[in-house]
């Protein structure tokens, strides 16, 4: 299996370097140069079986020779033993052919474990193999950067070092990337919001003397490793509810598009997905732009679920490769418009391929809140502010035959003033977390700067 980069200029890769790699350098993100289809007796056998099972099974064909089949199936089972489900990612009934998909089992409560974990796991066999060391650098609007440093605290073969914007997540997520006490372990804030943190990081892989020098390595959803592990619980999910015999759909919370990319990607090895729906807040450039109006930045207005606080979403550069085409050039003038006009229309062609597998939703603040308010009154779920808003536009685009699977992003216990606030139930920690407030908490504020930022690493790489 080779990996191609977006902008069709970076050398291809295997598995191993690709995932190591992240960012292409050429700016550009790494996507399989084939996509491995499994056959209708292979996803029908998966009724039934274990989640490490499924997840060996879908992401086995992507991985090449990078480990062995038991090296890989321990690394799974290792990532996921420390879920508080057994079932790893459980479906619930909302209503008439509504199913939500809870994937805030994990270590720090949000979907972005099943990624983070699993690679963790494969970093650190790895680097070990290599007997070599990384630093990591990511952004986060809230949930990576506490899934990151859950993963990777206390590994002996990276330094990690995490951006996310000053006073825009909540305090469970900063207390979650603040608190661990392992030396590796870096909690940045930074002055602005998620698209700076997310530019300075994608400006660090671009300075290649200080990628070099410091053996960058990145675990956002820029690195492909982290969209095939999400990859999984689409086809453990729509099994359960009786594919491939039958077509679902899928509602996907997303500011970042990696969640609802990962669909793509089932959908495209054979996973019988009729629509995949865009859910945004009150941030809507992707809504925006799958309605017709291109896509353009506007200003990044905070809300009471800041994961989804994005502008530019990185993993869209991968929806837009397939959309035109794999044409890297076409892809690679896209993101100079971007960067230079702050946006850029789609072509007819493209538009017409993105439109025949996504569909798209926006919810106001206000509906938000009331989506959480009403199905606590009707199911008794209680819904994080993400969680509502894939719920409510799930709810709205559901059909009468098709099932409708909408992700649980993250616990509502990790947002829990807005919760509150909306239904007057304060959503508790589990036990194992109930501390949390109680620990000391360790972070440096930086200034929106690249080279503060640089110095910053290096220095305390040094010591």
């Amino acid at each position: 299996m080779r990996y191609v980069s977006t902008r069709g200029q970076a050398p291809e890769l295997n598995f191993e370097e690709a995932m190591l790699t992240g960012l292409a350098r050429d700016g550009g993100l790494y996507v399989p140069a084939e996509i491995p289809v499994l056959g209708h007796d292979t996803i029908a056998a998966m009724a039934g079986q274990r989640y490490e099972d499924i997840a060996y099974t879908v992401m086995r064909p992507f991985i090449g020779d990078t480990f062995g089949d038991d090296e890989f199936r321990a690394l799974i089972a290792r990532a996921y033993e420390g879920f508080g489900h057994a079932a790893r990612a459980p479906l619930k009934q909302l209503n008439e052919n509504h199913f939500l998909l809870e994937l805030f089992h994990g270590p720090t409560l949000a979907f972005k474990d099943f990624a983070m974990q699993l690679i963790g796991q494969m970093f650190q066999a790895a680097l070990s193999r290599r007997g070599e060391r990384v630093t990591i650098v990511g952004a986060t609007s809230g949930d990576t950067g506490s899934a990151a440093i859950e993963a990777f605290r206390g590994l002996d073969a990276v330094d990690v070092f995490i951006l996310f914007p000053h006073g825009r997540v909540s305090e469970v997520q900063r207390r979650q990337m603040t608190t661990p006490s392992e030396s590796n372990v870096h909690a940045i804030a930074l002055d602005g919001d998620f698209d700076d943190c997310q530019a300075r990081v994608k400006d660090m892989f671009n300075d290649f003397e200080f990628r070099d020098g410091v053996g960058l390595a990145g675990v956002n959803s820029i690195n492909w490793a982290r969209v095939l592990a999400q990859v999984v619980y689409y086809f453990s999910s729509a099994v359960s509810l009786g594919a491939p015999a039958r077509e679902v759909s899928f509602t996907v919370p997303t500011g970042n598009f990696g969640d609802v990319f990962a669909g793509y990607i089932a959908r495209s090895m054979g996973l019988p997905i009729k629509r995949l729906v865009v859910a945004t807040n009150q941030n809507d450039i992707l809504h925006r732009c799958l309605t017709g109006e291109g896509y353009f930045k506007g200003d990044t207005i905070p809300s009471i679920s800041p994961s989804m606080d994005i502008q530019v979403s990185s993993n869209f550069e991968r929806a837009l490769f397939f959309a035109y085409d794999r044409d890297g050039g076409a892809v690679a003038q896209l993101m100079t418009e971007l960067s230079s006009d702050g946006g850029f229309s789609v072509s007819q062609g493209a538009f017409e391929a993105l439109r025949e597998v996504y569909d798209s939703g926006r919810v106001s603040e206000g509906e938000t809140s009331a989506a959480i308010d009403q199905w606590r009154k009707a199911t008794g779920e209680l819904l994080c502010p993400h969680s509502a808003v894939g719920v409510h536009i799930g709810e709205d685009k559901r059909e009468a035959s098709v099932p409708m699977i909408t992700l649980a992003t993250a616990h509502p216990a990790k947002f829990p003033a807005a919760v509150e606030d909306a239904s007057g139930v304060h959503p508790p920690l589990p036990p194992r977390m109930a501390d949390l407030y109680d620990r000391p908490e360790r972070l440096t504020r930086v200034a929106n700067d690249l080279g503060a930022i640089e110095d910053f690493i290096k220095g305390q790489i040094a010591t």
